[in-house]
């Protein structure tokens, strides 16, 4: 029998694990993990890859860290865990040429492989973590809704996906027994990226991928939502693919408002994302990033300035 998590509001702070177990040590981790929950926050966000491309590691790091603090008395039933699958490379020293995929066997095992890892009976959200266009999306969202079935997952997601992908895997479980996408997590921040920007593997929204997503009434979960530090460091180029005359002068504007509301940019531009009705995932390293973030969940962002700051529509 399954414990449910009460699921988190739709749009909320996500703590992304990154590199929780690698980069971050298990005491910080632990620190920052308990301060997350005390403070209220609800979701916390992995995947069975991470970190596999810093040195030593073979990916599921960070999910065997976050076992080991669910695995204290009081947590698990606090939180709600996602996890992805399908970008894990197959062997030591693999790449994301290597990766398992999402064919059905290769999504059981990946579950059942994240599930000891976590130490688990169940993966509250399970998301398919890069598009994998050599199995049929019949194939993928069978998997999925065997393990749903099975109680082994609670419901799934996707993450990565283009516009014409996303629409397609809503079409296949039309009138289906199949589970449904709930959400998708994408690169995604105030900003909007030049068009035609490619980001390798990961994708970013577009006007008409954030127009499916209110249409159908799935979440958006933002990933790199401060640009890796760009977004709020006027010292700092904004990248490539972001860096346009229109996008800085909003960054300027995101940094007057901040000061305005007594914020920090940081904080102003998580709580527009929360205003659109997008869940941000912060990646913080530290508890002082960690707090600055959570508190933008308490700014209240007067809707005379998203414009100013924003070009997206609510999702």
């Amino acid at each position: 029998m399954t414990t449910s998590i009460p699921a988190p509001p739709p749009a909320d702070v996500v703590l992304g694990c990154m590199y929780y177990g690698t980069r971050i040590d298990r005491q910080t981790a632990f620190r920052m993990l308990d301060a997350f929950i005390d403070a209220g926050g609800r979701a916390i966000d992995t995947a069975n890859n991470y970190a596999f491309w810093e040195t030593g590691s073979m990916g599921g790091e960070s999910e065997s860290l976050l076992g080991a603090w669910l695995a204290e008395p009081g947590r698990r039933d606090r939180v709600a865990v996602a996890t992805k699958v399908g970008a894990r490379p197959t062997r030591p020293g693999g790449t994301l040429a290597d990766t398992e995929g999402l064919s059905a066997p290769a999504v059981r095992g990946a579950v059942e492989g994240s599930l000891r890892r976590l130490g688990i009976a169940h993966i509250d959200r399970c998301y398919a973590h890069i598009d994998d266009r050599r199995v049929p999306l019949a194939e993928t969202l069978g998997a999925f809704s065997e393990l749903v079935s099975e109680g082994k997952i609670g419901e799934i997601a996707t993450s990565n996906l283009r516009a014409d992908r996303l629409r397609e895997a809503l079409a296949t479980g039309d009138g289906t027994t199949l589970a449904r996408y709930v959400a998708l997590q994408q690169r995604h921040t105030v900003l909007a990226p030049r068009p035609g920007s490619t980001f390798g593997v990961q994708e970013a929204t577009t006007p008409d991928l954030l127009d499916l997503l209110a249409a159908h009434e799935l979440q958006l979960v933002a990933y790199s939502p401060l640009l890796e530090g760009a977004l709020v460091s006027p010292d700092r180029p904004l990248p490539n693919a972001y860096d346009t005359q229109e996008n800085r002068r909003r960054r300027a504007a995101l940094a007057t408002h901040a000061t305005a509301l007594g914020v920090s940019p940081s904080q102003l531009a998580i709580a527009t994302l929360i205003a659109q009705g997008v869940a941000p995932l912060i990646g913080a390293r530290t508890p002082d990033q960690l707090v600055d973030s959570l508190t933008a969940r308490t700014v209240a962002v007067p809707a005379a300035i998203i414009p100013d700051i924003s070009p997206h529509r609510p999702c």
